[in-house]
């Protein structure tokens, strides 16, 4: 309202960017730590696999076909099938705990899913960001880009790997790395706590730029590392506790706000594209959802309340689109139906969980384990 979309008394400045580019930050570091990396090779394994892989490829092909059929570029056709095949971890983990269905098989692949979708989304992210603006299949450099962003990507993975490694390495040992921070924040005082998982988390997301990747990519791979395990047990939840003060409390607003400033809708004078785009994301998760929860046992109606779960995109999907029109990937249309569309969708996931699981449904279910 206050943008330019509407009264006109606030417009983008590099200040607000700067601040925003802070949150954006935190709001990576804040869904890292939602996410152990052990989650990540769990939700790797046996069938949850299949069900992760068609949750970002039905979408995806869903997104890139939609962008095909309006005369879009390559980069639009990935960066739009990228956003409709994220899935938003936080508003997952919120919606399942608010209802007390945490325990649940829903949430047990939910989860699994949510963060197989967004690794995959940030590591082909990772790859784009390396290429040309105005990449085209069909010439002789696009294959090299491919493959000079394909090695970077790996020697980041390297890196990953490396420490998950060294990690368990030490684990194996009994050898335990809690006593350093510990002894730090002795001498310096518990505020040193915040300052040693900044500085922890900023040196992955250097590495990550040095490769030529987004900062937030590295930073939110070594926020993976920070967990109970590797880190302060005792500290751990009021760590948490910061960070979601700074970044739910002050920052996050800033940062949708700013998007709310970027936000054009005279990029809407035809309603065809958001339309489509907004009923795509919809049900190509819920048919994936749908899909993939039938294939690893479950019954119809948890099939598709797992759908509706899934189709919550949340931050991460508008971090992303962000990213992408700030790079100059996207323009100011698809930007402002990929923030539209974060919202909706969100907004939405509740709405159709619900539906699918109605009244004392509801109440039964939560009385259900997962196996």
């Amino acid at each position: 309202m206050l943008g330019p979309a509407l009264l006109n008394l606030i417009a983008p400045n590099a200040a607000l960017s700067g601040v925003t580019e802070l949150a954006i930050f935190l709001i990576i570091l804040n869904a890292g730590l939602e996410i152990r990396f052990a989650d990540i090779l769990e939700a790797m394994r046996g069938r949850g696999l299949l069900l992760a892989a068609l949750s970002f490829l039905i979408p995806f092909i869903g997104g890139a076909a939609v962008a095909a059929a309006y005369d879009q570029d390559v980069m639009r056709m990935v960066f739009l099938g990228l956003c409709i095949s994220i899935t938003a971890l936080p508003v997952a983990v919120k919606l399942l705990e608010s209802l007390g269905i945490l325990h649940t098989r829903v949430a047990k692949y939910a989860l699994a899913t949510a963060v197989a979708n967004d690794v995959a989304a940030l590591f082909i992210l990772g790859i784009v960001l390396n290429m040309p603006q105005s990449l085209n299949l069909a010439d002789a450099d696009a294959a090299g880009a491919v493959g000079i962003a394909t090695l970077k990507l790996g020697a980041l993975a390297l890196v990953v790997l490396s420490m998950n490694g060294l990690l368990t390495w030490l684990d194996t040992r009994d050898i335990s790395i809690h006593a350093v921070p510990e002894s730090l924040i002795r001498v310096f005082g518990p505020e040193a706590l915040f300052g040693i998982v900044i500085i922890f988390v900023l040196v992955f997301g250097t590495i990550s730029e040095a490769l030529g990747f987004h900062f937030v990519i590295g930073a939110f791979f070594g926020a993976l590392f920070l967990d109970k395990r590797h880190f302060l047990a005792s500290r751990y939840e009021d760590l948490r506790a910061t960070l979601a003060s700074i970044t739910s409390g002050f920052l996050a607003p800033i940062f949708f706000a700013y998007l709310g400033l970027e936000f054009h809708p005279d990029a809407f004078c035809e309603f065809g594209f958001p339309a489509v785009v907004i009923v795509v994301s919809i049900l190509s998760k819920l048919f994936a959802g749908w899909l993939g929860g039938r294939i690893v046992g479950m019954a119809n109606r948890e099939a598709i309340g797992l759908g509706g779960v899934l189709n919550g995109r949340g931050v991460m999907e508008l971090v992303v689109a962000g990213i992408a029109y700030q790079k100059g990937f996207i323009g100011p249309t698809m930007f402002s139906t990929l923030v539209l569309m974060g919202i909706l969708t969100t907004f939405l996931t509740p709405i159709l969980f619900k539906q699918a699981f109605r009244g004392e449904r509801l109440a039964a279910y939560r009385g259900v384990r997962a196996d």
